[in-house]
């Protein structure tokens, strides 16, 4: 088996509960949820039920039916930012977003929306000042990412979103690299809109996700069909979660959503973020010892997620990724990440980098072979 570090892409394992959680879904249940009266239906509107209050719990959301399921966080985004930019207005991001907020971004504007892109500094970090002084009279929507999915850098999401509270502007936060992993209460923190994928912190299945929508904040939906409800009309049903969710959703996903919710819940997001910080510590520390590694990012010693991007001089991402999978049997993730904005902003485009990103099941042991592979290929022995 090889040593899995690409955590920031999808967690793995999973908790064996996410995989008996799936399992039943599809052997037991396998029907589809608000479609009939019928005791498999019934279960499978459950589970979804049983999802939304576990994931309403953990990121201190009063009212479960502002989560809509979708895909991926990627939907999730797709869903907030065109649902508030399709007919034009005034959006903010910054310039370590994902290609799942720069794309979105790019139709809106196609459509007639400006948008303003505020500079990191070559750490990554965003100043919130710049945020205040972007902020327009049609300013619709802040987008920002909670943590770069490059280089771990954590933003101020909770001093943004006050910023958004005091000037009316929806506040939506990509959270794929921190639900889970860093601690997230949308209304202490301001956020009226929080997108996570289930696969990764969460620990569920791929295929899974959310969008949660603050009460008093409405979308237009993108996507409209079948949602087992109000079936007689020909308009979207305007309540949520309908409103967001078309077609059969993905039980044995969501089953197994739940599940690694419950698991997060159960064992504390502060022993899990205290782990992943000890993990990126050790990978910090053992790089820092080899000639010719550059870190990017937050400086050692800086609060950042579970990310570590480095480059070795002289020596192709690329190859170093090759090598590490081929000799070493060891998975790390190499290139520009579906971010190329942010590695410009760290000066690594257009080679990009490589990315290393330990989780809930990595052990010490597993970065010291990592650590002593990186050794020998900077050495250029690989």
């Amino acid at each position: 088996m090889s040593i899995y570090l690409d955590n920031a892409a999808t967690s793995h394992p999973k908790p064996e509960t996410v995989y008996r959680a799936v399992d039943r879904a599809l052997r037991e249940i396998g029907a589809s949820p608000g479609r009939g009266g019928y005791r498999r239906g019934l279960e499978a509107t459950h589970i979804l039920f049983e999802t939304r209050e576990t994931l309403a719990g953990l990121f201190g959301i009063r009212d479960s039916s502002r989560i809509a399921f979708t895909g991926n966080a990627t939907e999730a985004l797709n869903k907030a930012i065109l649902g508030l930019l399709w007919c034009g207005g005034h959006g903010i991001t910054s310039s370590m977003e994902h290609n799942s907020v720069i794309r979105p971004l790019h139709l809106a504007r196609k459509r007639g929306a400006e948008i303003t892109r505020i500079p990191c500094d070559r750490r990554g970090f965003l100043n919130p000042r710049h945020v205040a002084a972007a902020l327009r009279r049609d300013t619709r929507l802040i987008v920002i990412s909670h943590c770069s999915n490059v280089t771990g850098t954590i933003q101020p999401i909770a001093e943004i979103g006050l910023l958004a509270m005091e000037a009316g502007v929806p506040f939506l936060v990509d959270a794929a690299q921190s639900a889970g992993i860093l601690p997230i209460h949308v209304e202490e923190m301001g956020i009226g809109l929080l997108a996570c994928p289930g696969h990764k912190g969460l620990l569920g299945p791929q295929g899974t996700g959310f969008l949660y929508l603050a009460d008093g904040i409405t979308l237009l939906p993108i996507l409209a069909g079948g949602t087992g409800s109000h079936s007689s009309h020909e308009e979207q049903p305007a309540e949520m979660p309908d409103l967001l969710e078309s077609g059969t959703p993905n039980v044995p996903g969501i089953a197994g959503l739940g599940a690694g919710a419950e698991f997060i819940q159960g064992t504390g997001i502060q022993v899990i973020r205290g782990k992943e910080r000890a993990l990126t510590d050790q990978v910090i520390e053992g790089l820092e010892k080899i000639p010719g590694v550059t870190l990017h990012g937050p400086l050692p010693g800086q609060e950042r997620g579970g990310i570590v991007s480095f480059t070795v001089q002289g020596i192709d991402p690329s190859f170093i990724g090759f090598t590490l999978d081929r000799e070493y049997g060891i998975d790390v993730r190499i290139g520009l990440h579906c971010s190329p904005d942010s590695h410009r902003t760290i000066g690594t485009f257009p080679v990009g980098t490589v990315r290393v990103s330990p989780g809930w099941f990595t052990t010490e042991d597993e970065i010291e072979t990592f650590l002593r592979a990186m050794h020998v290929i900077a050495r250029g022995k690989g």
